[in-house]
C-alpha cells in the first residue's frame, strides 16, 4: 500500500465554515481530494464545482497534484470587491 499524507479541504459561507482533513495518496489531485472529503454535501444549494480553488491562498487548477500539508481552499464568489468595501467602510 502506498504511503499517505494529510491535507485539508476548506470552504466557508458567512454563516457556515467547514474544514475537512483527509489522508490521500501521492498523485491525488485537488478535485479528487474535494470529492473524497464530501464537503459539498455540507453546503446544500452551492455548486462547489463551479468555484475557483487554491492552496494556501494561491489559485490552482483542479488537476493540481497535492503535497503533504496542503490546504485546499474553495473560494466563493465575492459580493463586492474588497477594495470597494474598504472604501465604503472608511466613508462611514
Amino acid at each position: 500500500m502506498a504511503e499517505t499524507f494529510r491535507v485539508e479541504i476548506v470552504f466557508a459561507l458567512p454563516g457556515q465554515q467547514e474544514l475537512v482533513a483527509i489522508d490521500v495518496q501521492p498523485g491525488t489531485t485537488v478535485q479528487q481530494a474535494i470529492d473524497r472529503s464530501a464537503i459539498k454535501e455540507r453546503f446544500d444549494g452551492v455548486d462547489l464545482g463551479e468555484l475557483p480553488v487554491g492552496i494556501w491562498g494561491r489559485e490552482v487548477g483542479r488537476d493540481h497534484e497535492l503535497r503533504a500539508g496542503d490546504r485546499v481552499e474553495i473560494y466563493r464568489t465575492l459580493q463586492m470587491d474588497p477594495r470597494e468595501a474598504r472604501r465604503l467602510q472608511s466613508k462611514g
